[in-house]
């Protein structure tokens, strides 16, 4: 039996998604819960590997098991094996073809800066401060250079060990609430650090430093050390990836307007 999971977590104290030999990570602590459950070893398949200090809302993983629980044992049995930082949402049994990673359609992300003269104390794990004015219609607009198919180098990590560059992003909107400017973008992939250096490149466009039309150059340029610096990792949550219907996942992580 293949079971697919929601999972939420703070990021802040592991050493991101991925099992490693060496620090906490989201991954290991949820493998260890759902093997309490399960009464054997279990790993999990994620949709998206998340870096040292990034969120997830709605990270989905799957497992295979032959043992029978109830859905509510699986997700209750798992937060309570689970530190505080991470919560199991849902479960849902899955066809065998589904796979957390290859089935998604799309993946989400959300940026938030907190942008006031004061640096953060509540929501300081949640956010990046900038201290200077951000014009958020400026960066939304320069943003939009990014829609479509194209060579991401610009905005790859150095330690990408990704084929190719080549990346198609759906959307990507800037917008203040109150003291906050939020950057979300989704597309059908990401590269290594790719959100958080294109957020490194808004910021100086929203602070006036850049013209709107420098996002679209650094994009045809492909250099990264042309580019703006990596944003912290704080201000970065993994929203969840979206599937068709037909795999009859909840709503939140489904792509709309399809047939089940």
């Amino acid at each position: 039996m293949r079971i697919a999971l929601g999972i939420e977590y703070d990021g802040t104290g592991f050493s991101g998604w991925q099992r490693l030999s060496h620090g906490p990570t989201v991954q290991a602590a949820v493998e260890q819960a759902l093997s309490f459950v399960a009464a054997h070893p279990v790993q999990v398949t994620c949709a998206g590997r998340t870096d040292a200090g990034v969120h997830g809302r709605c990270q989905v993983v799957h497992f295979d098991t032959e043992v029978r629980r109830d859905l509510r044992g699986w997700v209750l049995g798992a937060c309570s094996n689970l530190p505080p930082s991470v919560a199991v949402l849902w479960a849902q049994p899955v066809a065998e073809d589904f796979h957390a990673r290859f089935s998604a359609r799309s993946r989400r992300y959300r940026y938030a800066i907190l942008n006031r003269p004061v640096r953060a104390a509540l929501e300081a794990r949640y956010v990046t401060w900038e201290r200077h004015p951000l014009d958020a219609r400026r960066m939304h607009e320069a943003a939009q250079a990014l829609v479509g198919e194209h060579d991401f180098t610009a905005f790859r990590a150095i330690t990408c060990q990704a084929a190719h560059a080549r990346r198609a992003v759906l959307a990507v909107s800037v917008r203040r609430e109150g003291e906050q400017v939020l950057v979300e973008i989704e597309a059908n992939a990401f590269l290594h650090h790719m959100v958080r250096n294109i957020v490194g490149s808004l910021l100086p466009i929203g602070r006036g430093e850049q013209p709107v039309e420098w996002m679209g150059a650094l994009l045809a340029g492909r250099d990264r050390e042309a580019a703006g610096p990596t944003a912290p990792s704080s201000g970065l949550t993994f929203i969840g990836p979206r599937y068709e219907a037909h795999w009859g996942l909840p709503p939140e992580v489904s792509l709309a307007g399809e047939a089940a």
